[in-house]
């Protein structure tokens, strides 16, 4: 089950996943987009509208989820948005519609599915690079994103003894449609990208189907002894 699935790393990951054989279901929140993917992914792939941060949405998508496919093996809690803002201009607006997506969606979507989850079974949270990579204009995304990969760390302590592992995947410039939800103009967005890039020894953006195959990697048994961890994927931006 993937929050976030109808664009970018979501849908990616969603695509890679039916071509392994898994059965698979996407959650995403504006209608046209999980109209879009439905076509996309086709009819094997179990496509909802459900808003993660609202628990009622939730709870209803869980019962579809376990109608469809049963018990779950992976969840990938991907759903978030960026809203940059300079930290004198932050206001109440822009906490709290990042931090309901980014850490309240993250728990609603473990808390909702975890009675579905197998043992043993995998918990992927997507967090980013600026955790630990201080961005201008990023304080409270990047903050929500800390939040979400202190929580892998908590939930790994508690999940352990029922075969749960949780762990973190932290992309850097990832090529895909979240530079289109900033709320800022098109060329403002050019600009901060371009900007950004030039820290990146890897000199490029990354893939949405490069992430993927990452986050295949930590919802499969050949990831079997990492619990807690945080994967940087994000071409070397907070290492070098």
């Amino acid at each position: 089950m993937i929050t976030g699935g109808t664009t970018g790393i979501g849908l990616a990951t969603a695509k890679l996943f039916v071509a392994e054989g898994a059965r698979v279901a996407v959650i995403g929140q504006d209608p046209q987009r999980v109209a879009q993917a439905a076509g996309e992914l086709g009819d094997s792939v179990l496509v909802l509208r459900a808003d993660v941060s609202s628990l009622a949405d939730m709870t209803a998508a869980v019962a579809r989820v376990k109608q469809a496919l049963g018990k779950l093996d992976v969840v990938f809690a991907n759903a978030g948005i960026a809203k940059p803002m300079p930290f004198t201009d932050v206001d109440e607006r822009n906490i709290d519609s990042q931090v309901d997506v980014n850490f309240k969606g993250v728990i609603y979507t473990v808390q909702s599915m975890l009675s579905l989850m197998n043992n043993p079974s995998s918990i992927v949270l997507t967090s980013t690079t600026m955790i630990e990579k201080g961005v201008a204009g990023m304080s409270v995304y990047a903050a929500t994103k800390a939040a979400v990969r202190s929580l892998a760390r908590t939930l790994s302590a508690e999940f352990a003894p029922r075969g749960v592992r949780v762990n973190v995947i932290s992309p850097g410039l990832i090529e895909t449609p979240i530079y289109g939800k900033l709320e800022l103009p098109p060329e403002a967005v050019q600009e901060w990208a371009g900007q950004l890039l030039t820290k990146v020894p890897a000199g490029r953006f990354g893939q949405a189907e490069e992430v993927a195959r990452a986050v295949l990697f930590m919802a499969s048994g050949d990831s079997s002894y990492m619990m807690g961890e945080n994967v940087l994927f994000d071409g070397e931006m907070s290492v070098i």
